[in-house]
């Protein structure tokens, strides 16, 4: 039988490939503009969505797109900027004022091409109103600490932003504008993926300060101020700014699912796919797949064994304490492998498909039945580990740690839980 590991990585490998910008932006080309094409792009995979796109495109292209430092591609008409994330800096807040400078002063004869993929909600600091960066940057360390989910937090940062909220696609006017969407979203809602630059939602200054009180957010005085005022208000779905205009969504996790299962097969492994859309706190989230994986195990339900079961979206993590090292994938691997102990025969496997987990180097991590044994061998408890959000810790201990790189592509996490 094909060791864990083994299967593990080639359903990340092809998770990855369906989600790669140069199989999937060929399809969903526009049709070429009487007259400039401009491409504007903010997101983790920016950069080689801008390389696939060069490489198809039949005519003159010119444009600048951000990513994450180190997630950077070669492109020969279209400048490629690198700025901070999770944390927003300095050279993000240049790079959309550059982004804003692109699409300035186009004309209804004017093609702008939107890049975006998860990762641009940092990458595209742009302070509203009065705001300055280290409020923007408050916010964002105060969301990422909260816990809440996706949906919630961009409805925050997209009003206290002046490029989100379909506000870039509005500074384009009256070009048209086409968005091809990398979808790191729980349901692919495209307005929700880098808090939407190009798209447009129907989220209000009052739903953000709803997320504020619900999570209890510590935020600046100005912002808090900004958040009340008009200044904060984002245009609207109907407005006729956005006219025209086309969203796609050329890869998602649902399609990621989809590949990784196809993969497993081949490999001769039965696949199930449990939800492509689940979020929640990592460990508890954990708990309901430990609690699933036992099931299989000791009464042969929902599923007989063997069979892999897999299920993607994005989990969170509320930071209690100081913290310590780690993301979520590493945090809902510890928490498994504590529901997991001793029950011999389940191995499980989570990466973020960009690559990166939290603020480490690594991807995710492997895990299985002995992982809190071995823990122990070695002197470390996992439950404390995990109260204190250290599971990269454990896994680097254990050498076992899964670090492919950056994968050029974001569509949130991939969890594999196998049951041999």
């Amino acid at each position: 039988m094909i060791e864990p590991r083994v299967l593990f990585e080639a359903i990340f490998s092809a998770a990855v490939k369906a989600a790669d910008p140069g199989e999937t932006i060929v399809r969903h080309l526009p049709r070429p503009p009487k007259g400039r094409t401009i491409v504007i792009g903010a997101g983790k995979g920016s950069a080689q969505m801008a390389r696939a796109l060069e490489r198809v495109w039949d005519g003159a292209l010119e444009g600048v797109v951000v990513t994450r430092y180190g997630y950077g591609a070669p492109c020969d008409r279209i400048e490629v900027l690198e700025a901070a994330h999770p944390v927003p800096d300095e050279a993000g807040r240049e790079a959309a004022r550059r982004l804003v400078e692109a699409v300035f002063g186009l004309t209804r004869d004017d093609l702008v091409i939107a890049l975006v993929s998860g990762g641009g909600s940092a990458l595209l600091p742009a302070p509203g109103g009065d705001l300055t960066l280290a409020d923007e940057i408050a916010v964002n360390e105060a969301l990422l600490a909260s816990g809440a989910p996706i949906s919630a937090m961009n409805a925050v940062r997209k009003h206290v932003s002046a490029v989100k909220g379909g506000r870039l696609a509005a500074a384009a006017h009256p070009a048209r504008v086409v968005s091809l969407i990398v979808s790191d979203i729980p349901g692919d809602m495209p307005a929700l993926v880098s808090s939407g630059p190009t798209v447009p939602d129907g989220s209000t200054r009052q739903d953000a300060l709803a997320v504020v009180g619900r999570y209890g957010l510590d935020l600046p005085e100005a912002v808090m101020k900004h958040l009340a005022s008009a200044a904060a208000d984002a245009p609207r779905p109907d407005d006729p700014v956005f006219q025209g205009h086309e969203v796609h969504v050329i890869a998602s996790a649902a399609r990621s699912l989809e590949a990784a299962a196809q993969a497993a097969r081949g490999l001769g492994v039965e696949a199930v796919i449990l939800s492509d859309a689940i979020e929640g706190e990592a460990s508890e989230v954990a708990k309901v797949h430990a609690a699933i994986a036992r099931e299989v195990v000791l009464h042969g339900r929902p599923f007989r064994r063997p069979v892999l079961m897999l299920s993607g979206g994005e989990t969170t993590v509320t930071i209690r304490g100081k913290g310590g090292r780690g993301g979520r994938n590493t945090e809902f691997l510890l928490s498994l492998a504590l529901g997991i102990e001793g029950i011999e025969g389940v191995h499980a496997f989570a990466a973020d498909t960009d690559g990166i987990d939290g603020s480490q180097d690594n991807a995710g991590a492997f895990a299985d039945f002995t992982t809190v044994t071995r823990l122990h061998d070695k002197g470390l408890d996992a439950g404390s580990l995990l109260a204190g959000h250290d599971a990269w810790t454990a896994f680097d201990r254990l050498g076992d740690l899964f670090t492919p790189g950056p994968t050029g592509t974001n569509v949130n996490d991939l969890r594999a839980i196998w049951v041999r």
